[in-house]
């Protein structure tokens, strides 16, 4: 019955991305409820004012196993794509390398036509941003650095995670900006502790790269995954600590901070 199930749900997900089977869902909570310690504690921080995430986005045992599956192929995805990076290549070749390394290993990529999106793989290269669409005609030249940024589905659950590579002789400055935004994903995933808030993320993240001279991007930021490609909540890279979605265990988070180079302009 799961596996029917999950077959159909993929299904659905291949033609629309629309969020997967809910009878499937509804099966695994009713064998593999959420705790009633986290139950109990939500509550009492509701009766506060807190903001809670709806129970659905509470991922049981069975979902997180199905997570973990689909996150450790998007990351030979990316592994592949490592090996193979180099000057002069197009960033068409870099989606044809996510396509068929993912389909080849039984899994499915999740842009491909999601709300329209004409490609396997997100590509883009030096000022822009994220959302960058493979071409032929882009190719990636001396100095670039390139974030590629892959969702991959098994069975049914998402994996999502992007990397930054710096393509032949990149200068310090870029080289830097690399690092220091790893960094800053660094410190938001320490931030990312049970109980903590969504702001605390976005707190850490800012403050450390305001230090450093650089701005973060606002518009846009990571997100909830794992049985639907965006899932609340909204992870901003900026905010205040104590402020926004409390993290309940059990919720599965992007955390992709988007560090430019120069102060913010508002």
């Amino acid at each position: 019955m799961l596996s029917e199930l999950v077959a159909l749900a993929v299904q659905q997900n291949r033609k629309t991305g629309c969020k997967m089977d809910l009878k499937l869902w509804q099966e695994i909570d009713q064998n593999e409820s959420i705790p009633e310690h986290i139950l109990k504690r939500m509550e009492e921080l509701r009766q506060k004012g807190a903001i809670l995430p709806e129970e659905k986005y509470i991922k049981r045992p069975t979902m997180i196993e199905g997570i973990r599956k689909a996150s450790l192929l998007n990351k030979q995805v990316l592994d592949e794509v490592a090996k193979h990076i180099h000057v002069g290549m197009s960033t068409q070749e870099i989606d044809d390398i996510v396509k068929d390394f993912t389909e080849k290993n039984g899994g499915i990529c999740a842009p491909y036509h999601y709300e329209g999106f004409p490609k396997h793989v997100c590509t883009s290269i030096n000022s822009v941003v994220c959302h960058g669409i493979p071409k032929h005609i882009q190719k990636l030249h001396d100095g670039d650095i390139v974030n590629v940024d892959c969702t991959t589905i098994v069975d049914g659950y998402y994996g999502d995670a992007s990397r930054m590579f710096c393509v032949g002789n990149v200068s310090e400055e870029r080289r830097k900006l690399v690092e220091e935004t790893k960094k800053c994903l660094e410190i938001g995933l320490a931030a990312a502790q049970p109980w903590n808030t969504v702001g605390d993320i976005g707190y850490a993240i800012q403050k450390y790269a305001t230090s450093k001279g650089y701005s973060v991007v606002r518009e846009l930021g990571g997100h909830g995954v794992g049985i639907e490609f965006h899932e609340d909540p909204f992870v901003a890279h900026v905010g205040k600590k104590g402020t926004g979605m409390v993290l309940v265990p059990g919720m599965i988070l992007t955390i992709e901070p988007m560090i430019n180079l120069g102060k913010l302009r508002l």
